[in-house]
């Protein structure tokens, strides 16, 4: 018997926006129609489970693919579910089960380009294979004895026919797409199989192509932690990041609230960007129920996480979607979410388990977490305690975290205190730190010029301010100054610092007696609201051509220092006149250079070959 049928209106309205606008790759197809194959199996599976007489019961639950060149087809088949005459008029006649009155609405309601999110929502995956052929023929029995033996048949474009099969038909479907004559790739081996290898290779059937298993590799993360050994993770990690080292960390988690997840993820144990491989692409593949959406989603995760590999499988993901609406689609945001929350979350406890393994991984791949820190804003806080440093109470090498210095932070403390310079020298050389370590403050050391984002990024911890140990908003107070040495008056020291604005003219914003100073003659601070020194290098390097605005500082002098008080007496002295405005360039020179702050550092060799002509000459 011979059945000829019209399509919906909606269908034909689908059919045109599936071929002409729905999938970005048309070898989606391939992806679509081998997942409706496992859901029939799956679906027959349970029902073996409740039903005893079933159709051919002994048939292999596995689905088979066969090109055919020459005929130029592509023929899927599984030995599934199947379909009566009723069950192919409403899945393959209608919208599928949602309903074509709603799908309809919605696709009417949609806004322009939102029609494949609302696609997305109906399961019309079946109509992909249009994209690529200009018939399909679709040979079925059900999985009930009495089950006819059919044959559905459809250009995609008048309707279908649906007829009674000339030969007998095995349980499951087997659909023959007749491909056009620009799609002939398709029936092709290798391209099948590639396309199989990417986007099916852990469908939970075996899958067959032209008589060759192509599924080998287990989805050992929908399994339990406990049933994987740490060989078959090691292996996994391999074959799907296509790398040759062994994880140094992993997670493997399952979750049924707010989404049903089963993540694996590996964090490598080498850096590729370290080893001047550029930038490294997203590495966490998303899959919905084992059939991969997208090998490497840009959006998946924060960008700063693209050096970690493995996989994210979700059941709540609409399968039938392009990878452009996967990207932009709030369940897509709100699984990364989800996932980097509870990687963090590992990470942390996987440091205060095992302090120096996690120092020695981060030392390689710190980079990531600095600009975690300053471009992750929803993680800022969880990426923040597994960042590592020096400070000046450790020795070179020994790092600890925001959490160690907080625990170890002086009673009556306010604020973490930390100095961005180029090297542990620079830093201990320098002014900045001998006060805070008279008062026992500990200063955080940071070396790159990274830094300087993370710490105005995090801005606090644990309700601890982050401050600089060169800012001019802090005050130690007068019991850091010691009680040895002979100060200047407080008139004199006022006489000096007056004079000492008028003749440092150029980027002196102010000059004032400074209290943290103890073996230094003088040091300079960067006004609030001004670029930060490091600021200035990283934008003197991006700008080389164009010459940045003079740095305003304020000098703070020492007034018991040898050489502040001498100078006070030389710029009193007429006859010393011209020395003491070369030594106070110097002093200021000299505190640019400790800030890195001094732009020009020739002007120091002219200046000190005069001093040596006037010291000599007297």
């Amino acid at each position: 018997m011979s059945a000829k049928h019209e399509f919906q209106a909606e269908v034909k309205q689908l059919l045109d926006i599936v071929i002409h606008s729905l999938y970005t790759d048309r070898e989606i197809f391939v992806r679509e129609l081998v997942s409706n194959a496992a859901d029939a199996l799956e679906k027959l599976r349970h029902t073996q489970l409740t039903e005893n007489n079933i159709f051919q019961a002994d048939l292999p639950l596995e689905i088979s693919l066969t090109t055919d060149e020459e005929k130029r087809t592509l023929t899927i088949a599984d030995h599934g579910l199947g379909m009566s005459r009723d069950e192919l008029i409403e899945n393959l006649g209608t919208i599928a089960h949602s309903g074509s009155k709603a799908f309809a609405t919605a696709l009417k309601n949609a806004g322009k380009g939102d029609e494949a999110k609302v696609i997305g929502q109906f399961g019309v995956g079946f109509y992909s294979a249009f994209m690529v052929a200009d018939e399909v023929t679709v040979s079925t029995h059900s999985w009930r004895p009495e089950g006819e033996h059919l044959t559905w048949t459809s250009d995609g474009a008048t309707g279908y026919s649906i007829d009674t099969a000339a030969t007998e038909q095995e349980r499951g479907c087997s659909i023959v797409l007749h491909l056009k004559e620009d799609a002939a790739e398709f029936a092709k081996p290798d391209r099948i199989s590639e396309v199989l290898k990417r986007y099916s290779n852990f469908v939970g059937f075996p899958i067959y192509l032209n008589g060759e298993r192509i599924n080998t590799v287990d989805a050992i993360w929908l399994k339990t932690k406990d049933a994987v050994t740490d060989e078959q993770y090691n292996d996994f990690y391999k074959f799907t990041a296509r790398a040759w080292d062994t994880p140094s960390y992993r997670l493997h988690f399952q979750a049924d609230a707010p989404l049903v997840i089963n993540a694996l993820l590996f964090l490598p144990h080498q850096n590729m960007e370290l080893m001047g491989m550029g930038q490294t692409e997203p590495g966490v593949a998303l899959y919905c129920k084992k059939v991969l959406i997208d090998s490497q989603p840009a959006k998946l995760l924060p960008d700063w996480m693209r050096f970690i590999r493995g996989v994210i499988d979700s059941e709540d993901l609409p399968l039938n979607i392009s990878r452009e609406s996967m990207q932009d689609s709030a369940l897509v945001r709100k699984l990364g979410d989800v996932v980097s929350k509870r990687l963090l979350k590992h990470l942390d406890k996987e440091a205060q388990d095992d302090p120096k393994k996690w120092s020695e991984y981060y030392s390689k791949f710190s980079r990531f977490f600095k600009e975690g820190i300053a471009t992750d804003t929803t993680n800022r806080e969880g990426i923040a305690k597994l960042i590592r440093f020096e400070t000046s109470m450790t020795e070179k090498g020994e790092v600890i975290s925001l959490a160690d210095y907080i625990g170890r932070m002086k009673e009556d403390q306010k604020a973490i205190y930390y100095q961005v310079a180029p090297s542990r020298a620079t830093i201990e050389a320098g002014p900045y730190v001998e006060s805070f370590k008279a008062k026992g403050l500990e200063v955080i050391y940071l070396y790159e010029p990274i830094d300087e984002y993370v710490v105005s990024s995090l801005r606090e911890f644990e309700g601890k301010t982050l401050h600089a140990v060169n800012s001019d908003q802090i005050d130690l107070g007068d019991d850091t100054t010691p009680t040895e040495g002979e100060s200047l008056s407080e008139d004199a020291t006022t006489s000096l610092c007056d004079w000492l604005k008028e003749t440092l003219t150029e980027g002196v914003e102010s000059v004032r007696p400074g209290k943290r100073l103890l073996s230094s003659p003088a040091l300079v601070l960067t006004p609030d609201g001004e670029m930060t020194p490091q600021l200035r290098q990283m934008m003197r390097a991006m700008n080389k051509d164009g010459a940045l605005p003079t740095a305003n500082v304020i000098l703070e002098i020492n007034p018991r220092h040898p050489i502040i008080r001498q100078l006070a007496e030389a710029k009193a002295n007429p006859a010393q006149s011209e020395t003491a405005q070369l030594i106070a360039e110097q002093v200021l020179d000299n505190a640019l250079l400790s800030a890195g702050l001094l732009e020009d550092p020739q002007r120091i060799v002219a200046r000190t070959q005069k001093l040596m002509e006037s010291l000599l000459s007297k």
